[in-house]
C-alpha cells in the first residue's frame, strides 16, 4: 500500500535487469543514456549532457573518461574553451547493439504489466517527474 516504495522497488529491479543486460556489451545503462544523447545532439558538450541527465560534474568525469579509454567517444574542439563529444566508430557500433538490448528489455518490461494497465503506465510514470 506505499507507491513510493512500490516504485523503488520496481526501479530497482528493472534497473538491475538492464544493467545485467547491457553488462553483456561492456556497458552500464548510464553509459548507454551518455552514448544515446551524444548520437541525438550534434555539438553536445559534457555540462550539457549532465544538466539533460542529471549528472553531476563529479561523476560525468570518470564517466566520460572511460567511455574515451574504451573508444566508444571521442572528445572534439568546439571552440577555445569547450569540447563537443561525439560516437567513435566503434561507439556507433555499440550503440546500435545497445539499442536492440534496451529495445527487448523494453517489450518484456511491458509484457510483465497486465494489459488493462499498460496503456496507463507510462503517462502515470511520467506525470512524477515532468514538470
Amino acid at each position: 500500500d506505499l507507491p513510493g516504495y512500490s516504485l523503488r522497488r520496481a526501479a530497482s529491479a528493472m534497473m538491475a535487469d538492464l544493467g545485467f543486460r547491457l553488462a553483456t556489451i561492456g556497458l552500464r545503462a548510464t553509459d548507454a543514456s551518455v552514448m544515446l544523447l551524444i548520437d541525438a545532439t550534434a555539438d553536445v558538450t559534457a555540462s550539457a549532457i549532465g544538466r539533460v541527465l542529471d549528472i553531476q560534474r563529479a561523476n560525468m568525469v570518470p564517466l566520460l573518461n572511460r567511455l574515451e579509454t574504451g573508444g566508444l567517444i571521442r572528445r572534439v574542439p568546439l571552440d577555445r574553451k569547450s569540447f563537443s563529444l561525439e560516437l567513435t566508430p566503434d561507439g556507433k557500433a555499440r550503440l546500435t547493439k545497445a539499442r536492440e538490448i534496451m529495445a527487448s528489455f523494453e517489450t518484456d518490461l511491458m509484457n510483465r504489466v497486465p494489459l488493462e494497465h499498460r496503456p496507463h503506465l507510462v503517462p502515470a510514470l511520467n506525470a512524477l517527474w515532468r514538470d
